[in-house]
């Protein structure tokens, strides 16, 4: 599969690469974000969905308790999911995923929640940090994984 590694040195690189990921996704594309607490994973996925949105004052709010929050955007319906406070894989149906899967895009941070029903046809961003400074690894479909 693809790779490709960048720096993110700040929020303005986070931002381009979230207006990257947002003039190549579709319905049906799935962005696992993986990190750990801190590493970006809301920062990037707030990126990409001003950008998907064309309003960089667009509020979204970050889903760790309401578990997914849905935005219409110009470019289609984007699902974001955090997954942290899921107990079992298969409480992600309750939340729209089949619906979500079947006509929108779909961001996911903590996918690893999900175990056998994270889909194997995905990007995955790996958001690292070293000091300050961020790194993000993505794998994945190659149309989306050359920022």
């Amino acid at each position: 599969m693809p790779t490709f590694s960048l720096s993110l040195p700040d929020e303005a690189a986070t931002g381009r690469l979230g207006a990257s990921l947002a003039r190549r996704l579709r319905a049906g594309d799935v962005v696992a974000l993986e990190g750990g607490l801190g590493a970006g994973k809301t920062t990037l996925a707030r990126a990409i969905l001003r950008a998907a949105a064309g309003d960089p004052t667009l509020v979204v709010p970050s889903p760790t308790f309401t578990l997914v929050e849905v935005y219409d955007t110009p470019r289609g319906v984007f699902w974001h999911f955090d997954l942290y406070r899921l107990e079992s894989p298969e409480q992600v149906f309750e939340l729209g995923w089949e619906e979500a899967r079947a006509d929108g895009v779909v961001l996911v941070e903590w996918p690893e929640r999900l175990g056998p029903l994270l889909p194997r046809h995905r990007l995955t961003v790996t958001l690292t940090l070293d000091g300050d400074r961020r790194r993000a690894t993505l794998v994945g479909e190659e149309r989306l994984a050359h920022g």
